[in-house]
C-alpha cells in the first residue's frame, strides 16, 4: 500500500505543522483563483475563436495542440526541478507564465485578425504549457501534506470551492458578453474577461508567498529518469490504468471541443444561455464533490472510476433526443455530477498507485498519455464533422437533427462505453479499502445516498 510519509515519526514540530497548514490553505486559495481564470477565460476561449471565424479544424487544434505541447512542458518541469531552490519557486514560475499568457491571447488576434485563430492557438499553447509546467511540482507539494485516506476529502473540498467560483465566473461572463454583443462591442467583453483571468491567476503567485515549503523526505528513493520509472516504478495495474485513461480522453474529445459550435452556431443560443448551460455542469460538480471524495476514500478510486466511467458514456447520446434548452441544461448538470467523480478518480488513482517519491513523474506520464488521447480525439472529431451525414434513415424512422454533431456525440458515447466495459476490469485498487457489492455501492453514490436516506425516514416517520 502506498501512502504519503508523515513529516515526522511521532510528534511533528510546530514549524512542520505550520508548513502543512500554510500549504493546505494555499491549495484552497489557489483553487479559487484558478477557477476564476477558468470560468472567465478558459471556458470562453473557443467562443472568442468563433468570433474570429475559426473553422472546426482550427477549433480542434485549439483544443488538442496546447494540451499536447503542454505534456512536454511537464517533462521539462521534472527535468529542471533541481534548478529551483524549492518547489514553491517552481510553482510560482509556472503561475506567472499562466498570468502573462493572457496578454498575447487577447492582444495579438485583435491586432492581426487575419491570423486570429492561429494566434489564439499559439497563445493557448503558451498558457497551457505554463499550466503543465506547474503541475508536477504543485502535485508533489500538496500531496506530501496529505495522508492517503484524506486526499479524496481535501481535493473534493478544493474542487467544490473551484466549482462554485467557476460557476459564478461563467454566469457573469456570459451575461457580460451578451451585454456587449447587444451594443456590437463583443470584443470589449472578451477583453474584460481575459484581463480578469490574467489578474486572478497572478493572485495565486501572491498567495504563495505565505507558504513554507517542507524538505522532501521519502522512505524510498525516486526512480532515476522516466524510462527507469516506467520499468521499475510502475505496476501492471498502473500501466493498464494509463491505457484506460488515455483512451477515455480520446473518446471524450471526439465530441468535447464541438459543443460550443453546436450551442452557438447550430442552436443559436445567446452567450448568456450558453454560459448557463456550461455553468449547469459546475453546479452538478459542486453538489456532489464531497460525496465523491468520501466515496473514493472509503471504497477506493477504482470503484469510483467504475461507477462514473460506465455512466458517463450515456451523456452525449442524450443530445439526439431534444434541442430544448432546459433539457440540455439538465443533461449538462448530470454531466457535471458524473465528471466530478470521474476526474477525481483519475487524478487520485495516480497518487495512490506509485511511490510518493515518484509522484511528480507519475503525474507527468499520466498527463502525457491523456494529452495524446486528447489530441487524437479532437482530430478524429474534426474529421468526422466532414464525414458523418447530416441525417439518417432506418426504414420508416428518419433522424434529421439540426446538424451532424449529435451523431458525433453519439459516436463519442458509444466509444466511451466500449472502453469502459473492456478496460475497467483489467486493473485493481492499490489501497486497502472497504468492500461492498455493486448493489450496495450504488446506494452509496452521491444523490442516491441522501435520497435513499430521505425515503427511509419517510417510511419510518410518514408524518415528516
Amino acid at each position: 500500500m502506498n501512502s504519503a510519509i508523515p513529516a515526522a515519526a511521532t510528534q511533528p514540530s510546530a514549524e512542520t505543522v505550520a508548513a502543512h497548514e500554510s500549504g493546505r490553505r494555499f491549495g484552497l486559495r489557489d483553487g479559487i483563483f484558478q477557477a476564476t481564470t477558468q470560468g472567465a477565460g478558459e471556458q470562453y476561449l473557443s467562443a472568442f475563436a468563433l468570433m474570429l471565424h475559426t473553422t472546426p479544424f482550427q477549433l480542434s487544434l485549439l483544443s488538442a495542440l496546447p494540451q499536447l505541447l503542454g505534456t512536454w512542458a511537464q517533462f521539462i518541469s521534472v527535468k529542471v526541478s533541481h534548478w529551483f531552490p524549492h518547489r514553491k519557486a517552481h510553482v510560482r514560475c509556472g503561475i506567472i507564465g499562466q498570468s502573462l499568457a493572457w496578454l498575447p491571447i487577447l492582444v495579438l488576434p485583435l491586432l492581426f485578425p487575419q491570423w486570429g485563430p492561429w494566434l489564439i492557438v499559439a497563445g493557448a499553447a503558451l498558457y497551457f504549457g505554463s499550466t503543465h509546467f506547474t503541475s508536477p511540482a504543485w502535485a508533489s507539494l500538496i500531496t506530501d501534506l496529505l495522508s492517503a485516506n484524506e486526499r479524496g476529502a481535501y481535493f473534493a473540498r478544493r474542487s467544490q470551492l473551484m466549482a462554485i467560483t467557476s460557476f459564478a465566473a461563467l454566469c457573469l461572463g456570459g451575461a457580460l458578453l451578451s451585454l456587449f454583443e447587444h451594443y456590437n462591442r463583443l470584443w470589449i467583453g472578451f477583453a474584460v474577461l481575459f484581463v480578469i483571468a490574467g489578474v486572478c491567476r497572478s493572485f495565486s503567485a501572491i498567495s504563495l508567498t505565505g507558504v513554507t515549503d517542507i524538505p522532501i523526505h521519502h522512505e524510498e528513493p525516486a526512480s532515476h529518469g522516466f524510462l527507469a520509472f516506467l520499468r521499475t516504478g510502475t505496476t501492471k495495474d498502473f500501466r493498464r490504468f494509463l491505457l484506460f485513461s488515455g483512451l477515455m480522453h480520446l473518446a471524450v474529445l471526439i465530441s468535447g471541443p464541438f459543443f460550443v459550435i453546436y450551442m452557438l452556431q447550430d442552436l443559436h443560443l445567446s452567450y448568456w444561455a450558453y454560459g448557463t448551460w456550461a455553468a449547469a455542469a459546475i453546479v452538478g460538480q459542486f453538489v456532489t464533490l464531497p460525496g465523491w471524495g468520501e466515496f473514493g476514500d472509503r471504497f477506493g478510486n477504482k470503484a469510483l472510476l467504475t461507477c462514473t466511467g460506465l455512466l458517463v458514456a450515456f451523456l452525449p447520446m442524450l443530445y439526439l433526443i431534444s434541442t430544448t434548452w432546459l433539457f440540455l441544461v439538465l443533461v449538462n448538470f448530470f454531466g457535471g455530477v458524473l465528471w466530478a467523480g470521474l476526474s477525481l478518480g483519475l487524478s487520485n488513482y495516480v497518487f495512490d498507485a506509485v511511490r510518493p517519491a515518484d509522484r511528480a513523474k507519475a503525474v507527468a506520464v499520466s498527463s502525457t498519455v491523456n494529452a495524446i488521447g486528447w489530441a487524437m480525439g479532437t482530430l478524429t472529431g474534426s474529421w468526422l464533422i466532414g464525414a458523418v451525414p447530416g441525417n439518417l434513415q432506418f426504414g420508416s424512422l428518419h433522424i434529421d437533427p439540426v446538424s451532424n454533431l449529435p451523431f458525433i456525440f453519439f459516436i463519442s458515447g458509444s466509444l466511451r462505453l466500449v472502453i469502459s466495459l473492456a478496460l475497467l476490469r483489467t486493473f485493481h485498487e492499490p489501497r486497502r479499502v472497504e468492500q461492498r457489492t455493486p448493489a450496495r455501492l450504488f446506494l452509496e453514490l452521491p444523490l442516491i445516498k441522501p435520497l435513499g436516506a430521505r425515503l427511509l425516514r419517510l417510511r419510518e416517520h410518514p408524518s415528516l
